[in-house]
C-alpha cells in the first residue's frame, strides 16, 4: 500500500524542513515555501491525504489557504501550525475546518501522534453527504420510519438537550447529528466531531479537555481541548461506547457541571457546548454488564434518537439510487 502523501507549507526553512525529516520515515513528504507554491503543488502533484500548513505565510494568511483547501480541495486534512500559543487562531483554523493544530516549537511525539491520528480519522468511513452543512430538509427518505426521525430532529433542534443516536454502521448516524446542528440556532458555531474509537486511551482525555505545557511527556505546549473548540457550537462524540470507564467519570463530571479543567491545570473552564452522542451498541447492556457507567447512560440518553436500517425502510431505495446516480 502507498504511503500517506503529506506536503509541508512553511516559509521558515528551519521548521519546514524539520517537519519533512520527522515523517520522511513513514510517509510521502513534499514542501513548499509559499501558500502560491503549495496550491500549485496540491493541484499539479497530487492527490495529498495530508497539509501542514503554517498560519503566516508571506503571500496570504494560512486561515486565507484554508479556506481555499477547503473549497477547493475538501478531502484534503489539514493541520494547521502556528508560533502563537492563544486560543483564538486554533479556533478559527478548526472552525474553518482544519482538523487539528500544532505549535512551535515543535515536540517530535506530538507531530507524530496527531498526524497518526488525523490520517486515521480521516481513513474511516463517512456518510456521503457528511462533508458539508446539512439542515434536516436536505436529508434523503419519505418512508414513515425516515418522516419521524425527521420530525423528531425538527422538534429537538433547537432544545439545549443531550442526545444519544443509535443504530446500526452505515445508517447514518454523524449525517444527523450534522443536520440537527446545522439546522439549529448553533449552526454558526462549530461542529466537532470526534472518533471515540480512534483515539488511544492515553489520549482520550487530552483530546476532549486539552492540557498545559508540560501535563505529560511529550505536552511541550499547551493544547486546546475539543470541548473549547466546540464552544457555543456542537459537539459530537462517535462511538461513545467505545469510551474506557475512567473517562466516562470525567466526561460526565464535564456534562453536569458544564466546565471542564485541561490536563495538568487546576482552573475550570465554563463550556456552552450541545452534546450530540452516538453509538452501534446497545448501552443498557453495556452498563447492565458493568461495560457503560449507569449515570453517564442516563446523562447522554436525554433524546435517544433510534436510526432504522435500510432494510426497516427499503421504500426509501429507489429514491436513494436516483440520488446518487445524479
Amino acid at each position: 500500500m502507498a504511503r500517506p502523501k503529506i506536503l509541508c507549507i512553511d516559509d521558515e526553512a528551519s521548521p519546514r524542513e524539520s517537519l519533512r525529516y520527522i515523517l520522511k520515515d513513514r510517509y510521502q513528504v513534499a514542501t513548499a515555501a509559499t501558500g502560491k507554491a503549495g496550491l500549485e503543488i496540491l493541484q499539479t502533484q497530487g492527490p495529498f491525504d495530508l497539509v501542514l500548513l503554517d498560519m503566516k505565510l508571506p503571500d496570504c494568511t494560512g486561515l486565507e489557504l484554508l479556506a481555499r483547501i477547503r473549497q477547493e480541495l475538501p478531502a484534503v486534512s489539514v493541520i494547521m501550525v502556528t508560533a502563537i500559543a492563544e486560543p483564538k487562531p486554533a479556533v478559527q483554523a478548526i472552525k474553518l475546518g482544519a482538523a487539528d493544530y500544532l505549535t512551535k516549537p515543535f515536540d517530535v511525539d506530538e507531530i507524530r501522534l496527531v498526524v497518526e491520528r488525523v490520517l486515521r480519522e480521516r481513513a474511516l468511513p463517512r456518510p456521503a453527504a457528511a462533508g458539508g452543512d446539512l439542515p434536516a430538509d436536505d436529508m434523503i427518505g419519505a418512508s414513515g420510519a425516515m418522516r419521524s426521525v425527521l420530525a423528531l430532529i425538527d422538534r429537538i433542534k433547537d432544545a439545549d438537550v443531550t442526545v444519544l443516536i443509535t443504530g446500526e454502521t452505515g445508517t447514518g448516524k454523524e449525517l444527523v447529528a450534522r443536520a440537527l446542528h446545522f439546522s439549529s440556532c448553533r449552526k454558526a458555531s462549530p461542529f466537532i466531531p470526534v472518533h471515540c474509537a480512534a483515539i488511544p486511551n492515553e489520549l482520550l482525555e487530552s483530546e476532549l479537555f486539552g492540557h498545559e505545557k508540560g501535563a505529560f511527556t511529550g505536552a511541550g505546549q499547551q493544547r486546546l481541548g475539543m470541548f473549547e473548540a466546540a464552544n457555543d457550537g456542537t459537539l459530537f462524540l462517535d462511538e461513545i461506547g467505545e469510551m474506557p470507564l475512567a473517562m466516562q467519570s470525567k466526561l460526565l463530571r464535564a456534562i453536569q457541571e458544564r466546565e471542564i479543567r485541561r490536563v495538568g491545570s487546576s482552573e475550570t473552564i465554563h463550556i456552552n457546548v450541545r452534546l450530540v452522542c452516538a453509538t452501534n451498541r446497545d448501552l443498557a447492556a453495556s452498563v447492565k454488564a458493568g461495560e457503560f457507567r449507569e449515570d453517564l447512560f442516563y446523562r447522554i440518553n436525554v433524546v435517544p434518537l433510534v436510526l432504522p436500517a435500510l432494510r426497516d425502510r427499503r421504500e426509501d431505495i429507489p429514491t436513494l439510487v436516483l440520488h446518487f446516480a445524479q
